[in-house]
């Protein structure tokens, strides 16, 4: 099993990377209107879940001094 350290990097990594792609697509006009807000939902999720993870990896770096 992984530890929080390895998880808490796989996650951030996976959605900088959604993140990124939802940006480049949008910057390049591939969605729909009606598609917008669930496209937006899913990239300010991506951008909660990367605050977060720092966060959580901030707090362990703190107990861990």
């Amino acid at each position: 099993m992984q530890n929080d350290a390895q998880y808490y990097e796989q996650v951030l990594q996976l959605a900088r990377s959604v993140s990124g792609l939802i940006d480049a697509v949008a910057q390049r006009g591939g969605f729909k209107g009606e598609e917008l807000s669930t496209v937006g939902g899913m990239r300010d999720s991506a951008a909660r879940l990367v605050a977060g993870t720092e966060q959580r990896q901030s707090d362990a770096a703190e107990e861990a001094e």
